[in-house]
């Protein structure tokens, strides 16, 4: 039984990774469901970052970009799922896109 529909589609900002996907009303619970956006392109122009101890990817995304809440793209860039790792036990370098060149994969 489907239970969702009146299917939309929700424009953000070029930053954002859910411009434009598609969302759903699920009439069971009465809340709407959202699809998933597209991953930056590995073509995006980046800089490299050596971790220190501390970085988190919070305090990188202050440092680069001046907002801390756009620490998804420096975690969708390098392909991390974990937002919480230490990124210093398991990475020597991040690599830092470009905000004025980011792309999406199709």
């Amino acid at each position: 039984m489907d239970v969702t529909d009146s299917k939309g589609y929700k424009t953000y900002d070029g930053t954002s990774r859910y411009s434009s996907v598609p969302y759903y009303y699920n009439r069971l619970d009465g809340k709407y469901v959202y699809g998933v956006g597209k991953q930056l392109s590995t073509s995006t122009a980046y800089t490299v970052h050596e971790l220190a101890p501390d970085d988190t990817l919070d305090s990188l995304a202050l440092k680069y970009y001046g907002r801390p809440d756009y620490f998804w793209i420096i975690a969708d860039f390098n392909r991390i799922q974990d937002p919480f790792m230490k990124l210093s036990d398991r990475m020597e370098s991040v690599k830092i896109p470009s905000l004025s060149s980011i792309e999406y994969e199709d």
